[in-house]
């Protein structure tokens, strides 16, 4: 069973970062995801950064060679990943 706690904390002057947690025991193994929190002009660098994949999905698109898919090689091409994802 995966068991989440979050906490917060700050990055120390030399690196660091520590986590109390009250609910672990010494020697718990766990696993640990950083995620920075974002800075205020980071949402204009996501819009851009969609704004270009966009253009990317349309300009692949209109490739002749993606014109030429059917809705059946689309659907049997997603049956054959999601099997994969199951084995």
């Amino acid at each position: 069973m995966l068991t989440t706690y979050r906490r917060k904390a700050t990055v120390r002057s030399d690196g660091r970062i520590e986590i109390k947690t009250p609910n672990l025991k010494p020697g718990t193994r766990v696993d640990v995801i950083v995620r920075v929190e974002g800075e205020p002009d980071d949402a204009k660098v996501r819009e851009a950064r969609v704004h270009e994949l966009k253009a990317l999905f349309k300009e692949t698109q209109s490739l002749p060679q993606a014109r030429t898919i059917t809705e059946e090689e689309i659907s049997a091409e997603i049956a054959a990943y999601r099997a994969e994802q199951n084995e």
